[in-house]
């Protein structure tokens, strides 16, 4: 089985032959908002300036801590497993008009987070879409943080799951649903499977959209993949006058689309009149959408006329307000330690035999998961999530209360008794509090 993881300038004075003059240009000076801060944003990474289409690949990214000076590998930008993300830090980034930046993933599939300390200008596109269904037995990918589409049926296997808390599956095996996130996705008829809503308005932490499930049919396709996820903190302006997408995968056939992804920009100043968009993919006959993705903006200084779907969530910044770019100190935390006895990787990869499994057992009936939590109260429900590779249906499991590990922070440890099935899975673990 595989795992899956599845935060005041004072007016001055001027002392002239023994009188205290006042210094008219400084206290102007004071009148104006003090730019935001945005934690590790050391344009290290150098410029990023797009004149043509363009496939950044997260892959090249080194392994290291999301703050560290990137000068030796300016541009590759730095992978936290820590923070799952892949953290570019930039001077500024300037996409221009007809050009258009994608994505290449990571092994761990994580977000894109840009930190920049010079103004963003996207005139042209940045797509963090998903893959639109692909033919049987293969997966379609996700944008970057989000989750894969099921697989269509093919001999000898069966109708896959969507990947993802909101990954949808298919319990009458012929259509299927589309893939949750900010809302559930569309259903065409009784019997159908969804996955969970999850993640929030801030987008803290950063998590992309889920997939469809795939379909069985003369020409068997998987369901659209999730779109990916995506942070844009400056400390000066981002104006967009282009597009910034984060769409779930459109579905073929009788598959449905992935849901929608993440994008949050963080600016002292946010401009332009284009388009941000993290909607659901929708299936060639016009049925079965996926859910909506999630959208916020945090802004000092508010000039935009940006067409934004789904609605976002807004903030109005203080002047020199400090981005919060991670989960605060003492924020919940659940990870899965172990599945049979066997101890999970700290950074699992999900990559279904690419990189091979994180965790291999023998086949039985049913193994045990253990789960622990972090800040998280011994009344809250833990759910572990089974996505077999090559199933028609998930399985979620409620983990029950095992042992408390430490009081400060409050650690709990948690088991759940879940299925087998031949063959790779993704395994994630959720909490709902009270």
């Amino acid at each position: 089985m595989q795992t899956t993881a599845i935060t005041t300038v004072r007016p001055g004075l001027s002392q002239t032959r023994g009188f205290l003059t006042p210094v008219l240009f400084i206290a102007l000076a004071s009148l104006a908002p003090a730019a935001i801060t945005v934690p590790g944003a050391d344009g290290s990474d150098g410029t990023l300036n797009i004149t043509a289409n363009t496939e950044i690949d997260l892959s090249q990214a080194v392994t290291g801590t999301w703050d560290q000076n990137n000068a030796a590998n300016a541009g590759k930008g730095v992978y936290d497993p820590a923070k799952w993300a892949v953290v570019f830090k930039y001077s500024s980034v300037t996409v221009a008009t007809g050009a258009t930046v994608t994505f290449k993933n990571h092994a761990s599939r994580a977000p894109v987070v840009w930190l920049v300390n010079g103004n963003v200008t996207i005139n042209g596109t940045v797509s963090l879409n998903g893959q639109g269904s692909v033919s049987a037995p293969a997966l379609s990918e996700a944008g970057p943080g989000g989750f894969r589409g099921g697989t269509g049926n093919n001999v000898g296997l069966t109708i896959g799951s969507g990947f993802g808390l909101g990954g949808s599956g298919s319990s009458n095996r012929i259509v299927s649903p589309g893939g949750s996130y900010g809302s559930n996705g569309e259903v065409y008829s009784n019997g159908e499977v969804l996955g969970v809503t999850y993640g929030n308005a801030s987008n803290i932490p950063l998590i992309g959209g889920s997939g469809a499930g795939g379909t069985a049919n003369s020409a068997p396709w998987s369901g659209g993949a999730g779109g990916g996820a995506i942070l844009i903190a400056s400390s000066a302006s981002v104006s967009i006058d282009g597009y910034l997408r984060a769409n779930g995968g459109t579905g073929g056939l009788d598959a449905a689309g992935g849901s929608g992804g993440a994008i949050r920009i963080v600016a002292e100043t946010l401009s332009g009149n284009g388009n941000l968009a993290a909607l659901g993919g929708g299936s060639h006959v016009g049925i079965r959408d996926g859910g909506v993705g999630r959208i916020r903006l945090e802004r000092t200084a508010n000039l935009n006329s940006i067409s934004v779907m789904p609605a976002p969530s807004t903030v109005d910044l203080a002047a020199g307000a400090t981005a919060l770019l991670w989960p605060p100190t003492g924020s919940p935390e659940v990870k899965v330690m172990s599945i049979g006895a066997v101890s999970a990787p700290a950074d699992p990869r999900a990559a279904f035999g690419t990189y091979g499994p994180d965790v291999a057992l023998p086949l039985t009936s049913s193994t045990q998961v253990v789960v622990e939590t972090v800040n998280v109260e011994q009344a809250s429900q833990v759910k572990v999530r089974i996505t077999p590779r090559d199933s028609a249906n998930f399985t979620v499991v409620d983990a029950v209360y095992s042992s408390t590990v430490s009081t400060e922070p409050l650690t709990i440890r948690w088991t759940a008794t879940v299925p087998t099935n031949m063959g790779y899975s993704a395994v994630q673990a959720h909490v709902i509090r009270p």
